[in-house]
């Protein structure tokens, strides 16, 4: 082999780098990921603007919506915005926490790494700190009624508090809840609470934000299909149909050659008959308004407007569902099939409306409506998307806790609490992991920390002042209470501020964080090339 060039194993375009350089490469990142959006956690949060591809701007401080929109090369800072986004689908708060928590977890491992201590020692003690830290989260949450109120409001509250619209933080609480609450449906002993599907926000630039409102029913953009047809109904009784009421086409192309003129018109008698039977077997059943998602012929309009039916042509197959659920209707797919038990009684009125220069028709004053719409109204379309990602979170935050009735301090008083237990437990912890362990109470107090730089106070005495206050208590095998002010950055009592967070969003946080951060430690080998098609 002597004399001999080395083995090009790889391809030439490919960059690769091994060991220590891609280990550190990978914390860099990841900090610089959290870096980006330290400052938009906690209610004196800074906003960030972006301009995507297409000239649009997103002003926001959602982290999780952020991380979206930036452009990112960097195969770690990839997997990091995963996690906001992961964190958002599951519990839909703490999206900006868990990034952070992440990436002071990374460069918490840094010097171990210069340590020379393997990367499965650092993880081993980061996952052993992680089954304490949820142990410790478990000890000291608080039980709580979802039908109480000021627990419920003081907790929502805490999450849009530190968002755009906390200056109407009354409004959207009791929204969130309202909305929440209206579409929980227990489904065989087991709660269902589904937002996306059942809770639609409708924005309608214009008007202020004090007219927003959770309706007791739904709406949605239609108007109806003739002009004549009656626009304001007092208790309707509602029919659902997923058919098109007009005459149906063939399928594929089909010619039909008639030799006769007779038979003309004997077609076109059968068109007319088979919308007419249509009609009749509709009209039957006495509805006061028949929505369908699919096509009403101008000869079926007809036929409505003389029984004095009001009818919607094309809605949506979720708006469809909505009402459904609202007015106690079912989707019909074939009008021989109707049933007395099919037509939605439900209802309490029905109007037309004209909002700005669209029509919005609206079914309110349902009875036990398991679907809702809310109805934003605010100056500019920028000021409504932030508004409904702020209103988004509220909702997710208050299922969670139907979900799982428990709490939380916040202001960072959990974080501190699990640091100084992490801490006094290490020292139990024999070898080398006690480091990594200890490592993970202090990359915990990075909230804390974050909370008070981002009021300007002296973040030093701030977190002394904390961590002093949580030693004594744990000492004393007492709870503590104390956090950080997120709007003065003093500390205070955090059950007098009443600032709470729900379990499952922070055992999230913590989960999430940790094991990512294990992830990426564990990554020793980056290889980055572009193969070439072959020609």
């Amino acid at each position: 082999m002597a004399g001999h060039g080395p083995v090009m194993v790889l391809n030439q375009n490919t960059q690769r780098q091994t060991g220590r350089e891609a280990q550190f490469g990978n914390i860099s990142a990841a900090m610089a990921v959290s870096d980006i959006i330290r400052t938009t956690l906690g209610p004196r949060s800074m906003l960030k603007m972006l301009l995507d591809p297409m000239g649009g701007i997103v002003m926001t401080n959602d982290g999780n919506c952020i991380l979206r929109e930036v452009d990112v090369s960097h195969p770690t800072a990839k997997s990091m915005i995963e996690l906001s986004r992961a964190q958002d689908e599951e519990v839909g708060d703490g999206t900006t926490s868990v990034i952070i928590l992440a990436g002071e977890m990374l460069a918490m491992a840094e010097p171990f790494l210069r340590r020379n201590i393997h990367p499965t020692v650092i993880v081993g003690g980061y996952n052993r700190a992680l089954q304490e830290a949820l142990k410790i989260c478990e000890k000291i949450s608080i039980d709580v009624d979802v039908k109480d109120t000021k627990i419920m409001s003081q907790l929502v509250e805490s999450c849009i508090g530190t968002k755009f619209s906390s200056r109407w933080s009354e409004k959207l609480v009791q929204m969130a809840q309202k909305a929440v609450l209206s579409v929980v449906v227990d489904v065989g002993g087991r709660k269902e609470v589904d937002i996306k599907r059942y809770a639609k926000v409708e924005k309608i630039p214009g008007g202020e934000i004090d007219d927003c409102k959770v309706l007791n029913g739904v709406m949605f953009n239609k108007d109806v299909t003739h002009s004549k047809m009656r626009r304001r109904i007092e208790n309707p009784r509602i029919m659902l149909l997923d058919c098109p009421l007009e005459y149906k086409k063939g399928e594929s192309q089909t010619n039909v050659e008639i030799t006769d003129e007779e038979d003309w018109n004997t077609m076109l008698r059968m068109e007319e008959e088979y919308i007419e039977n249509m009609c009749a077997e509709i009209i039957a059943f006495k509805p006061d308004i028949v929505i369908t998602e699919k096509g009403v012929s101008d000869l079926a309009q007809h036929f409505f407007t003389k029984a004095n039916i009001t009818a919607f042509r094309r809605l949506r197959k979720t708006d469809n569902n909505r009402v459904a659920r609202a007015c106690g209707a079912t989707i019909v797919s074939r009008t021989d099939e109707l049933q007395e038990s099919d037509i939605g009684t439900g209802c309490g009125l029905f109007e037309v409306r004209k909002i700005g220069d669209e029509y919005f028709t609206f079914l309110e004053d349902c009875q036990d409506a398991k679907a809702c719409t809310i109805l934003l109204r605010g100056g500019s379309k920028d000021v409504l998307n932030e508004v409904e990602r702020n209103l988004q979170d509220a909702m997710q935050v208050v299922r969670n806790v139907v979900f799982e009735p428990k709490l939380l301090l916040g202001g960072g008083c959990t974080e501190m609490a699990v640091a100084v237990a992490l801490s006094r437990e290490g020292q139990k912890v024999e070898g080398v992991m006690q480091w990594p362990f200890q490592a993970v109470g202090e990359a915990m107090e990075v909230i804390p920390r974050t909370l008070a730089s981002n009021c300007g106070v002296s973040v030093v005495r701030a977190i002394t002042k904390l961590r002093a206050k949580h030693a004594a208590a744990f000492d004393a095998g007492e709870k503590c209470t104390f956090g950080v002010n997120g709007l003065s950055g003093e500390i205070c009592d955090m059950t007098e501020t009443g600032l709470y967070e729900p379990y499952a969003v922070k055992i999230q946080t913590i989960k999430t964080s940790i094991e990512s951060a294990a992830m990426i430690l564990r990554i020793d080998d980056v290889v980055s090339g572009t193969s070439r098609a072959q020609h």
